[in-house]
């Protein structure tokens, strides 16, 4: 029996923040040795953090990186065995590399197999892949390290990586290093989060172990790297094709340590009695990196059993995500951006009542975490936090809700506004910018020598009131050192149902990565049942009962978003069809008939050219829309998930295709 405490170190690193991500790194050796973990792996990029996108060129970070390691990290590890990332220089290439540290020293650097070039991904931007089978050595202040697809034999224990990528791809590293008779398997990552990935993670850490016979140990980073990403944190070891332990996600600590003791001889003794296990006889020398290394002897500790927290149980789990992540999102945005609070235009309506709610909730999730003095202490650069009591103080301190009424406004919307912002403990303010609206409007009918219509300008007159609306709030934001919250979501972006400088003012979008029917069905939830440990939002319900509206149309014309575009149901789903799954025209409408086949088809085959039409015509917009949270792989953001051209041909051919299909089969519909 040979047992090894091993630990994966969640942190919450900041692109570029040199001080902070060491402190954090610090931290995470320090709770190891306080609890008797010897060997810890760190997340992907730990020092420099993950998302330095075209910094990672600058030869200034690259120096940077390795005198943290040398200088202020390495005097940190001893006693320990760390993986440690960082970027590397060699042989006139960028490599994302792992340092793995003995007891003080730098052993070797294993690179990246295969990098992350899709969706919110852009590695090879930056890095090279390494060779496979590739190895050599790199001069760092004098002395010569080994660097490539390396392992190591630290005190008679082998230790091999996958990083990241390299465990989401059918030749994985792995496969190779259980040959060679690995025993533990690091994986420093920073995967990024998006709805029941955790699954997916969790099931190659158990079959990575299981199939290789190893110890499998994985790491991951936390919160909002830099702007758009999320990550969930969910450290995990698995031994054998057993989950030995999972670590909490969505935290608000920067720093979580998850560790487990595990038996390195009972791993071995499963690889000799499996018959598909085959060893390797071919080892070059230089494949092995032999490091002396004592390990710590220890008494025998009870497993630590595999369990996740109640609300990753829930069969409203997609729910509890988008909450935990969106609310982790804006209270890493808020801090990292030194604003000192937020600003929401609440109409009353579904999509700024969702931002408000996620605000307050992020109150509370975060106090719930940390306290209330972690949280203020964390804040501290903001004043009026200083006397806060409560959750609910923080939410008085931090949000600023302000309704904006035009003579289009009704009451319903106004007290539904000031309902959800009273039960959220947020302040309200109630504008009335008709007189503007009417000011802008009597100036264009002066200049233009004729009135404005709803007959003839319905467009323009919609516009200028949601446009009319966006400089006070921004003053309110500007005058509070505040962010101003953009409320569009994900549905409207890709019709271009938003009016630029209107609701799309902002700077921080938090729910334009999110579809219109989820979100209509996560604040029925919210005024049901709420997120676990918080509960429900009663007052929510004001704003379920009505059917979304912009209310930009005089109120005898009983203006609905639905009327204007179509059922949102519908849309999202076209919307799948045709921009995920990359489906033309008339390929979507046929998907469509199946799945919504009380449309007569003539108004089908009407959606569908509207939607195409539009978004087509929209992307422009989507260029322009403050940054977004990623939290679902079908993002329409055109800087981290769907580049479109904004000028193009419009589908042209294609729906005439259509066109001509629906008429032939459907001739009297």
């Amino acid at each position: 029996m040979k047992l090894i405490k091993v630990g994966a170190a969640v942190l919450n690193q900041t692109p570029l923040a040199w001080e902070h991500n060491k402190t954090n790194i610090l931290d995470a050796l320090g709770r190891a040795r306080a609890e008797g973990t010897t060997l810890v792996c760190l997340p992907e990029m730990a020092i420099t953090g993950y998302g330095c996108q075209d910094a990672f060129h600058s030869p200034s970070v690259q120096a940077m990186a390795l005198d943290v390691l040398f200088d202020e990290i390495l005097p940190a590890t001893t006693g320990l065995v760390v993986s440690i990332g960082l970027p590397l220089l060699y042989r006139n290439s960028l490599f994302n590399a792992a340092a793995l540290v003995v007891d003080g020293e730098v052993a070797g650097f294993v690179c990246k197999r295969y990098l992350a070039g899709d969706g919110v991904h852009y590695e090879p931007r930056w890095f090279k892949p390494w060779e496979l089978g590739a190895r050599g050595h790199v001069d760092i202040r004098g002395r010569r390290y080994p660097v490539g697809d390396l392992y190591f034999e630290v005190g008679g224990v082998k230790i091999g990586f996958e990083i990241c990528e390299d465990a989401w791809v059918a030749t994985r590293p792995g496969s190779s290093m259980a040959g060679r008779g690995v025993d533990i398997i690091l994986n420093p990552s920073a995967s990024h989060f998006a709805f029941d990935k955790i699954d997916v993670r969790k099931r190659f850490v158990i079959e990575g172990s299981r199939a290789f016979g190893v110890t499998y140990v994985y790491a991951n980073l936390l919160g909002n790297d830099s702007g758009r990403i999320v990550y969930d944190g969910g450290a995990l070891i698995a031994t054998t094709g057993r989950m030995v332990v999972e670590g909490r996600r969505f935290g608000y600590d920067l720093v979580d340590l998850t560790s487990a003791v595990v038996d390195v001889e009972q791993s071995r003794m499963i690889q000799t009695w499996t018959n598909s296990f085959r060893p390797r006889f071919d080892e070059p020398a230089d494949e092995c990196a032999i490091v002396p290394f004592t390990w710590p002897a220890r008494p025998l500790e009870l497993p630590t059993s595999a369990g996740t927290e109640p609300w990753e149980r829930s069969p409203h789990k997609k729910e509890e995500e988008f909450t935990r992540a969106v609310s982790l999102s804006l209270f890493d945005y808020l801090r990292r951006s030194w604003s000192r609070g937020f600003v929401i235009s609440l109409s009353g309506g579904a999509d700024s009542t969702a931002c408000a709610c996620l605000v307050a909730q992020m109150c509370e999730l975060a106090v719930g975490d940390l306290g209330l003095d972690g949280v203020k202490e964390r804040l501290r650069y903001i004043p009026q936090l200083a006397g806060a009591e409560s959750a609910r103080d923080l939410v008085s301190g931090l949000l600023l809700c302000v309704y904006q009424a035009t003579r289009n406004s009704s009451d319903v919307t106004r007290n539904a506004a000031r309902d959800v912002a009273d039960a959220l403990g947020a302040e309200f303010m109630s504008l009335d910018v008709d007189a503007l609206v009417a000011g802008y409007t009597q100036m264009v009918e002066q200049a233009i020598g004729r009135e404005l219509t709803w007959a003839t300008d319905d467009l323009a007159l919609q516009n200028i009131q949601a446009r009319v609306r966006a400089p006070g709030v921004w003053m309110l934001a500007n005058l509070r050192g505040a962010l101003l919250v953009s409320t569009s979501n994900r549905s409207e972006a890709a019709v271009g149902y938003a009016t630029m400088d209107g609701d799309t003012a902002g700077g921080i979008s938090p729910i334009a990565g999110i579809d219109k029917a989820f979100l209509r069905r996560w604040l029925r939830w919210v005024e049901a049942e709420g997120p676990a440990g918080l509960g429900p939002i009663p007052a929510v319900r004001a704003v379920n009962v009505q059917q979304p509206t912009a209310e930009l149309r005089p109120l005898e014309r009983a203006q609905t978003d639905e009327a204007d575009l179509m059922p949102y149901p519908l849309l999202d789903a076209i919307e799948g069809a045709a921009i995920r799954d990359k489906q033309d025209p008339l390929e979507t409408f046929l998907l469509m008939r199946v799945h919504f086949p009380d449309i007569p088809p003539r108004q089908l085959a009407l959606w569908v050219e509207r939607f195409f039409t539009l978004w087509c015509r929209n992307q422009w917009k989507r260029e322009r829309y403050a940054p977004s949270f990623h939290v679902d792989d079908k993002n329409l953001d055109p800087k981290t998930w769907c580049r479109f051209p904004i000028l193009s041909g419009g589908f042209t051919r294609e729906l005439a295709v259509l066109r001509a299909y629906v008429a032939d089969h459907f001739p009297g519909a």
